[in-house]
């Protein structure tokens, strides 16, 4: 490695440690990547004009282009089932069957079936985050747990489990000709155990931050509402999810739903379904409290793509990718993979780069399709949930208007070392086990 690599590679290292830091200081996040971008730019000697007007609008735009529709319907599927009672009927219900003491289970199971079906994960927060609040509220539970549960449900064990009908199982087995089912046994076992340790680890945290006194605390726009209010049949309630996940995930021949129109459809369905606990003259507004809630959680994320986006143009970024290929065996795909996704801050964004490059490197080495293919599955989840991971800053600091230093620590635990340890013993099965379905 010549002295401009070596250079390029420590300003990468500094760039992210750097975001980190800024992040889990509050900074605002557009000053937080446009001053690590620069430290990107200038460390790997990349024109510092493109890399601001091309390679980070790149990476803003495109994110904005592929996902704002969804961000939108999603927040607005949220609103509904908010301003309905839904959210409150369906929470009220899970305390009565569970108990508070195990009603907080019901929040990442609940992500977890939407996204194992289909959901994307940005959809499955929205659509929960307001069931969330209410379990919270009435099991009494530090309200900054709730970005952990949610993003523990949604970006780990279910989204990269075998037959899970989300993209990082697409993009591997569009690479290497295999199914959304490749590497069975091994990847259930390696992602139950995601769900056992989080599950665990997440009851242990909640038990010592209430023993330290920690109660749940409502911010300002958190509509809890009253015991003895008047909501919902729960059933009726849970209609619009049902709804929602039947048309994602539905095929009639070769058309399908598109995600944005099955969301809204969820959205108008709460109303019209639960028409009778919604003030029709407050409809406007509530169209536009949610489209601003979207605008502003959607150009969040994208500012941190935006970063992602000029760290994957940097020159180091190939001479890391090309290195991690040099190392022997499957635990090589874990490392590389980890790397990639956590660079791009994006699990699904990073399998895109990592899987044309890496999977056919480690199918040439005599290593099976299916191996392959559900190492890169299982290690896209965890380095990709650092504190730059874009839906790690929606989830966090828009949708639950938490803020990393309070709720990141747990959020760390849940879906980067829990996963990352997953993904290893996966890896391990894999070479102990190659021949497993």
């Amino acid at each position: 490695m010549d002295a401009s690599s070596i250079l390029g590679l420590v300003g990468l290292v500094a760039a992210f440690g750097l975001l980190m830091w800024m992040i889990m200081k509050g900074f605002n996040i557009y000053l937080t990547v446009f001053a690590c971008t620069l430290v990107v730019a200038l460390t790997s000697q990349m024109n510092v004009y493109d890399a601001y007007k091309v390679s980070f609008m790149t990476g803003f735009t495109n994110f904005f282009k592929n996902n704002f529709l969804i961000f939108l319907t999603g927040t607005l599927l949220a609103k509904a089932m908010d301003i309905t009672g839904a959210a409150k009927s369906i929470a009220r219900a899970i305390i009565k069957i569970m108990g508070p003491k195990w009603a907080f289970i019901s929040v990442p199971m609940a992500c977890a079936i939407l996204c194992y079906g289909g959901v994307t994960a940005f959809v499955c927060s929205f659509g929960v985050i307001s069931i969330a609040l209410q379990v919270w509220k009435a099991a009494d539970l530090p309200r900054r747990a709730i970005p952990g549960a949610l993003c523990f449900g949604c970006s780990t064990f279910a989204m990269i489990a075998p037959g899970a009908v989300q993209i990082h199982n697409n993009v591997p087995a569009t690479e290497l000709g295999t199914t959304f089912m490749a590497g069975a046994v091994n990847g259930f076992l390696a992602c139950a155990f995601m769900l056992v340790a989080g599950m665990l680890y997440l009851k242990f945290w909640l038990d010592r931050a209430k023993k330290r006194g920690e109660h749940f605390v409502a911010k300002e726009g958190d509509d809890i509402g009253s015991d003895d209010e008047v909501l919902p049949n729960p059933i009726v309630a849970l209609l619009p999810l049902v709804i929602t996940i039947v048309l994602v995930n539905v095929k009639i021949g070769d058309f399908s739903f598109p995600a944005e129109g099955g969301v809204l459809a969820g959205a108008v369905s709460a109303v019209l379904l639960m028409h009778k606990f919604v003030e029709l003259k407050k409809l406007p507004l509530t169209f536009a409290d949610a489209a601003s809630t979207a605008i502003v959680a959607i150009t969040n994320t994208c500012a941190v793509n935006g970063f992602g986006g000029v760290a994957s143009a940097a020159p180091i970024f190939s001479v890391i990718t090309n290195g991690v290929i040099n190392i022997p065996g499957l635990f090589g795909l874990l490392i590389g993979t980890n790397i990639i996704c956590g660079i791009c801050g994006s699990a699904s964004g990073g399998l895109g780069i990592a899987a044309p490059i890496l999977g056919p490197a480690y199918t040439n080495m005599g290593i099976s399709a299916a191996a392959v293919h559900r190492v890169m599955a299982l290690s896209s989840s965890a380095l990709d949930s650092l504190p730059h991971n874009g839906y790690i800053v929606t989830v966090t600091n828009g949708l639950c208007r938490e803020t990393h230093k309070d709720s990141y620590g747990l959020t760390f635990m849940l879906t980067v070392v829990i996963p990352f340890i997953g993904a290893a013993i996966g890896t391990v099965l894999f070479q102990v086990f190659p021949n497993l379905p």
